[in-house]
């Protein structure tokens, strides 16, 4: 009975003005570049969306408007970055769900070999992605410093293992200790939240993973290599 019908959720209007915000392929491009947890320049996306200066600054401004999106200015130059890592999880979570039916196959060996590159391991806005992350992520719940039987949650070991590692975790905040992020290469959740971001910054800090050519790609070194088979287990083969 139409009588007894529930209120429309106010969150609808809302709701609806997110998604048309990433419902055009100039956004959406932007929004994916931007995973890479750099701050761009408007000339750069621009340049990457392959749109006009003055079409991007159109969009660039509904997407700050619309909380997706922060900016900053430096003199000339226009910067802008996700908002945080709440919209980083918004826009992997989406495009887990398109990738990879929705894209065409590599047009070069330059961009086959780039793409090899970002399914063996990237960064995932601030945490490590692809087939390194999800090995890093396996390799923690062997050991059961990691469940994911029950939502991803650090254990006791866990915290220890972080603390001994030297990694600290900020716990301050808002954001989870431990999320799942679903790898959209492999199709199976690796660690984000505090936690990931932690171990990614502390990789790169220490030269245990470096960034390759211009994507988010990076590799492991030999010392991270040797540091994680001595504090994960991790055989240097799989890794590669």
């Amino acid at each position: 009975m139409l009588g007894h019908m529930t209120a429309k959720d106010p969150r609808a209007p809302q709701l609806a003005r997110l998604a048309a915000l990433a419902a055009d392929e100039t956004r959406a491009a932007c929004l994916l570049a931007l995973l890479d947890g750099r701050a761009w320049t408007a000339g750069e996306l621009a340049r990457h969306a392959g749109v006009a200066a003055s079409t991007l600054s159109e969009h660039l401004g509904k997407l700050v408007a619309g909380g997706l999106l922060a900016e900053e200015r430096q003199g000339r130059h226009r910067y802008v970055r996700l908002a945080d890592a709440r919209v980083a999880q918004l826009v992997e979570d989406l495009a887990a769900h398109v990738v990879p039916d929705g894209v065409a196959g590599p047009r070069s060996l330059r961009e086959s070999s780039a793409g090899s590159a970002m399914a063996r391991g990237r960064t995932c806005y601030d945490h490590l992605a692809g087939r390194l992350g999800i090995t890093v992520t396996d390799a923690l719940t062997a050991r059961a410093l990691l469940r994911q039987d029950t939502g991803f949650a650090l254990t006791d070991a866990g915290l220890a293992w972080f603390d001994a590692a030297g990694i600290r975790l900020d716990r301050t905040g808002r954001r989870p200790l431990a999320r799942a992020c679903l790898d959209w290469t492999e199709r199976r959740p690796h660690l984000a939240g505090v936690a990931g971001a932690a171990l990614c910054r502390h990789a790169l800090d220490t030269g245990w993973c470096v960034r390759i050519g211009s994507e988010r790609a990076v590799k492991v070194t030999p010392t991270g290599e040797r540091a994680l088979s001595e504090l994960l287990g991790v055989e240097a083969e799989a890794l590669r």
